[in-house]
């Protein structure tokens, strides 16, 4: 008897293989109080080098299956086995605490785990949990003699079934051999998600029992366009997979011919597709899938990646490499956002309750201005070589827009003074990710160039919830009539002022709200570089007359579900 899973769409494509399931190792153990701390500290020592040498082959796998780019991910891995502050966090444990190397290692690294898996607005420091999570499983499983799973080692067409899955794991994978996968945890921006889009793989997370429900040796179909799974199909499943994977792979060509064209609705109006990055090298594929932008890209890696604060010629050839990379086309580049929340061993930060809400990204811009200049003026320099956009994170109030705008004429002024090229025309803005702000959109728009909205942390803050913490993940809402005001409040004000409006967070590349965007005349849709062309597809069906009405109709909705509803019952009269 067949069985069906629900979960979330992470990548798109729709195949059929036999389950695999990565089974988790036993790593328990028990706390041992008054340990020999010179012994456990030796312990520890060992298993980091091993811990080192897996790595180091994992890593030459990876060139090998994904590229040397992908690869760079165990760059990270190696990199946190060697910082001097999370080692020496967990011997200062040891010594202090008189317990096992275990507990020492569990307990720094779930502090740091707990503290980026709640940097939801931000896939790059999100990542950094993950990595955090696989190196101290492996270092984990080292103390403990117990092995991990060998992805490497499968030779025959799989689904790949697993509560999650790690950058190691998904570094073993062979996707000559790989044909999907299917987890119990995630979304859209967990690191599986984000690599099962790298390597063009269909996906399903957060299914929430797939690996309760599926054993070794099932037959597993994988829809991840529409996020769901069948265990064991039957003639008819098989024949309803077959026509389906028939129509996608109509409809990637289709989409393959939109690469280089415009993205423009059904009756004619422009939109911008562009794409959010994290690193240089990201720009290459934001070219491949036909990207019109950057609308954002994250400059924290630059901090994340280094023992010290990067320099201004260290910034600038970071943001000349993209800027160049996109040949004219707009890069929106945000300002750092790093919070208390992050210890880096260059920039002591204070301990807060709640960090999230707390000295963060512009926050410490105004109050730290020396690493705020160093970073505009490395901006700036970068702006002679192409289209450059400077974006603010976490603006609240129109004075520390005001503020954080001085201070960039005040570095623009010395360089053109000094004699040095720069761009002509600078645009600088905001994310709009703050309630607060949204509601005084008429006010920052007569300041701004342009607002680019924060979706991820927007609904946040919006329902005072963490999208990470089960409990309240309900009330994660993207199409809440509540939130849907507030992003077309920002766009009405910013449009009387005569000021464009992107969007970087998920919701700009998601199918069900894209319909309603356009319809509140969202000018510029920025989203996972591997959304693009299907965004595209979807804007060219449209008629944003019509759909003027949809987000009126939205808009005076009671719930998230009626909008679902409302979108879905559109859709269907407009085919």
């Amino acid at each position: 008897m067949s069985v069906k899973l629900k979960g979330i769409a992470a990548s798109n494509g729709i195949s059929i293989a036999t389950a695999y399931v990565l089974t988790e190792p036993n790593l328990k153990f028990d706390r041992i109080s008054n340990a020999n701390c010179k012994n456990e500290k030796l312990r520890f020592s060992k298993a980091l080098e091993k811990s080192k040498q897996d790595l180091a082959l994992i890593k030459k796998h990876a060139e090998e299956n994904m590229g040397e780019e992908e690869a760079q991910v165990f760059e990270a891995h190696i990199a946190i086995l060697n910082d001097p502050e999370f080692i020496g966090t967990i011997e200062n444990e040891i010594d202090n605490d008189k317990v096992n190397s275990e507990q020492a290692l569990s307990d720094v690294s779930n502090k740091f785990i707990s503290i980026f898996e709640a940097m939801d607005d931000n896939e790059y420091m999100k990542g950094r949990a993950a990595d955090v999570r696989d190196v101290c499983k492996r270092v984990l499983s080292h103390l403990l003699g117990v092995s991990l799973p060998t992805p490497s080692l499968i030779d025959k067409e799989s689904i790949i079934v697993s509560h999650d899955l790690t950058p190691s794991d998904t570094a073993q994978l062979n996707k000559n051999y790989v044909k999907g996968f299917i987890t119990d945890i995630g979304g859209r921006t967990s690191h599986s998600a984000i690599m099962s889009r790298t390597l063009e793989i269909p996906a399903v997370v957060g299914s929430e029992d797939a690996t309760s429900k599926i054993k070794n040796g099932d037959t597993v179909i994988i829809d991840g366009i529409n996020g769901m799974a069948i265990v064991n199909p039957n003639e008819d499943d098989v024949e309803k997979f077959q026509k389906a994977k028939r129509q996608f792979e109509n409809r990637l060509k289709e989409w393959a011919k939109l690469k280089d064209a415009p993205s423009l609705s059904l009756n004619g109006e422009q939109f911008t597709i562009g794409a959010n990055i994290g690193t240089p090298d990201d720009v290459k594929s934001v070219i491949d899938n036909g990207g019109e932008a950057v609308g954002l890209m994250r400059s924290e890696f630059l901090y994340m990646d280094s023992n010290e604060l990067p320099t201004e010629d260290e910034q600038f050839e970071a943001y000349k490499k993209v800027v160049s990379g996109m040949n004219g086309k707009q890069v929106v580049i945000r300002t750092m956002d790093i919070g208390g929340d992050k210890h880096l061993p260059y920039l002591p930060l204070p301990e807060e309750m709640n960090p999230f809400l707390g000295y963060r990204a512009i926050r410490i811009s105004l109050d730290r201005q020396e690493i705020f200049r160093t970073q505009l003026r490395a901006l700036i320099r970068a702006s002679e070589f192409g289209k450059l956009a400077i974006m603010f994170p976490m603006i609240a109030t129109v004075d520390e827009f005001k503020q954080a705008k001085k201070i960039f004429e005040e570095e623009k002024s010395k360089l053109i003074e000094q004699m040095v090229p720069v761009g002509a025309n600078i645009e600088v803005g905001m994310m709009m990710e703050i309630p607060a702000a949204a509601m005084i959109a008429d006010k920052l728009a007569k300041y701004v160039d342009f607002f680019s909205i924060g979706t991820n942390d927007l609904i946040q803050y919006s329902f005072a919830a963490d999208r990470g913490n089960e409990r309240v993940s309900y009330l994660y809402q993207p199409y809440n009539p509540s939130l849907l005001r507030l992003i077309k409040n920002t766009i009405k004000y910013a449009h009387k002022e005569g000021k464009w409006v992107g969007m970087c967070g998920e919701m700009a590349g998601d199918q069900v709200a894209v319909p309603i965007l356009m319809g509140m005349g969202l000018d510029e849709f920025s989203m996972s570089a591997t959304s693009i062309l299907q965004t595209r597809s979807l804007m060219r069906k449209l008629d944003t007359k019509k759909l003027s009405e949809l987000a009126n109709s939205a808009l005076n909705a009671e719930t998230n579900d009626d909008v679902i509803k409302l979108v879905k019952e559109f859709t269907q009269h407009n085919k």
